[in-house]
């Protein structure tokens, strides 16, 4: 049953978001040659999954106490993200990590001002609402959607230096409550809240992944950048915006440095700051 109050998302990819404490001084304790066998085992695993089609990997150096190593998992469907958790969950290197925190989500892009004119035009064609026909003809409409945006929906993990994520949820308590809105208030809310972040065109690449029934919260927010100082510029600017100054809640923010597979050696030696060794324009 479509809802006419719920605005319909596309969604693709399935995400996980592992963070971990690495042992250094465990590690460093090792013999030589054993480090060595370990990280090339991790950084096979980990290439293949980064070069394959069905999947993607990116790992991060995390700032802070939090964590030191972060993991963003690409799949297509939780059965392959299961099998990619249980492939680096064999690896040896993990006699090193302990976990620290997960999240699981869906890649999803919102469709509030699609949903309203879908609805709109199946009201023009005065189609039974809810019968097998007004049905299929929803299905088509979405459809057309998702064909215009594929690239949007099956991009690959930005590969630009600096990382945040933080997880949000929309506010329904007391005082206010974003469920409780028309849906044309909150479609007008995000309007203007999308705004903004169009602001920001070329300067962050945002992945935004839907978390209601996944995780603890409503949706996960990925940014990537060439320059941190982005981060901090364009979420103090959403402050202002009423949807988040009214109705968004955030969780705990986790910031670091992408790098590339292949410096997996460098972080785990202490040898240098592992780097990203490629950073294509981001889409």
């Amino acid at each position: 049953m479509r809802n006419p109050d719920v605005n319909e998302t596309l969604d693709s990819w399935s995400i996980l978001h592992r963070l971990y404490a690495f042992d250094r001084r465990r590690w460093a304790a090792l013999a030589a040659d054993r480090r060595a066998a370990v990280a090339q085992e991790a950084q096979a695993c980990f290439a293949q999954l980064a070069e394959d089609q069905d999947h993607d990997l990116a790992p991060v150096q995390v700032l802070g106490t939090k964590g030191d190593l972060l993991l963003v998992h690409y799949a297509r469907g939780f059965e392959a993200l299961a099998e990619t958790e249980m492939r680096v969950d064999a690896l040896a290197l993990n006699d090193y990590l302990t976990p620290r925190s997960s999240y699981v989500s869906v890649l999803e892009l919102g469709l509030y001002d699609a949903s309203a004119k879908i609805h709109a035009r199946l009201r023009e064609r005065e189609l039974t609402p809810y019968s097998p026909d007004w049905h299929q003809a929803f299905d088509e409409l979405l459809a057309r959607q998702a064909e215009g945006a594929s690239a949007r929906l099956w991009g690959r993990i930005p590969r630009r230096r600096y990382y945040c994520f933080y997880p949000m949820n929309k506010r329904r308590g007391e005082q206010v409550n974003w469920y409780a809105l028309s849906y044309d208030e909150r479609q007008a809310l995000m309007r203007d809240h999308g705004t903004i972040g169009r602001s920001y065109h070329g300067h962050v690449t945002q992945v935004i992944s839907g978390s209601t029934g996944f995780d603890d919260w409503e949706w996960g927010v990925d940014l990537y950048a060439d320059d941190p100082l982005t981060f901090k510029h364009l979420i103090y600017e959403l402050r202002f915006d009423r949807a988040s100054a009214l109705y968004a809640e955030f969780g705990p923010f986790t910031t670091g440095l992408q790098f590339s597979v292949d410096e997996l050696p460098a972080f785990l030696e202490a040898s240098a700051v592992p780097r990203l060794r490629s950073q294509p324009a981001a889409v």
